[in-house]
């Protein structure tokens, strides 16, 4: 309880609070949802991910330990959303959005809080979420990027306009850097690292502008589903693949505990972006995010008792 309590003032009150001041801002000054969709992608989606890959600590065998699991679960949880998807018989629009809301989940704002409160004085449990953090930003930005722009655009077209957007230049970027340890000057890094530090406050401004006018009364089967897919589908495939390496300790308690956050919001900005949905993405994220002090209490404590 005293864990659910500490959740929900620290991580979940801070987002409901920037959240409802973006529904409001949209609501009194009718902010251009374009535009601060256009700022997202192209300007402080690709410096997140350049901070991320290149401030990372964390090297060796648990590095790629991490990256095999997370790999594994997105993939197990791509091919179940497109099967469910299937059985829901979405169109491409729709089908963009839950796939995106079933497989991409908030590891960042969301995660890391969440873990530096469960794993305190236990850095090595904050260190895996820093790593599965980078790993769902180029899982985003892969999958969940690509899938967002190939319903709106087939084939090589589609290809094309993923190859075009800047954040995967810029972790490929962070990653060169990081390898061959090129530190950058001060005046460089300094507005970076700004940058990337206002991202959760104009994301989440963003968002809030985003679902301004929805109104959640009866949850759809898509919004359920989701729900489903990636609170409650979501840790079990996660914690087969955590049986399957014979992972254990700490490590197989923050994967699993990972497994549990809500749909990225960067799913909600991709269907804002190329259309697909952005109303019921919005509205997906809000609902999985409440659900999820449920499902990550339950998951902090199977942890402890399973590892």
């Amino acid at each position: 309880m005293d864990i659910l309590i500490t959740i929900l003032l620290k991580v979940i009150a801070p987002v409901f609070v920037l959240i409802g001041a973006g529904a409001m801002m949209h609501r009194i000054f009718n902010l251009n949802l374009a535009t601060l969709s256009k700022l997202l992608t192209y300007y402080f989606l690709p410096v997140v991910a350049f901070v991320n890959v290149y401030d990372s600590q964390v090297t060796g065998d648990m590095f790629f330990i991490i990256v095999l699991v997370q790999l594994l679960v997105a993939a197990v949880m791509a091919g179940i959303s497109s099967g469910m998807s299937r059985l829901l018989k979405l169109d491409k629009g729709m089908d963009a959005t839950f796939k995106n809301s079933v497989v991409l989940m908030n590891s960042g704002n969301y995660g890391v809080p969440v873990s530096q409160l469960v794993f305190q004085g236990q850095p090595v449990g904050v260190a895996v979420q820093v790593i599965v953090m980078i790993i769902q930003n180029l899982i985003t930005y892969t999958y969940g990027l690509y899938n967002s722009l190939s319903a709106r655009h087939g084939g090589a077209k589609a290809i094309r306009e993923f190859l075009k957007m800047p954040v995967l230049y810029a972790l490929l970027l962070g990653v060169i850097l990081k390898s061959f340890d090129i530190g950058l000057p001060f005046f460089i890094m300094e507005p970076i690292e700004r940058s990337a530090d206002a991202f959760l406050a104009v994301a989440l401004l963003a968002l809030g502008a985003q679902v301004a006018f929805i109104k959640i009364g009866k949850l759809s089967k898509v919004i359920i589903a989701s729900c489903i897919g990636r609170l409650m589908i979501g840790p079990v495939v996660s914690l087969g693949v955590i049986f399957l390496l014979g992972l254990d300790g700490i490590v197989a308690q923050a994967l699993f505990i990972a497994s549990s956050f809500p749909s990225s919001r960067n799913s909600a900005q991709f269907a804002l972006e190329y259309n697909n949905y952005p109303e019921v993405a919005g509205q997906i994220v809000l609902v999985t995010t409440v659900f999820s002090a449920l499902t990550v209490t339950m998951a902090v404590y199977l942890s402890k008792l399973i590892f």
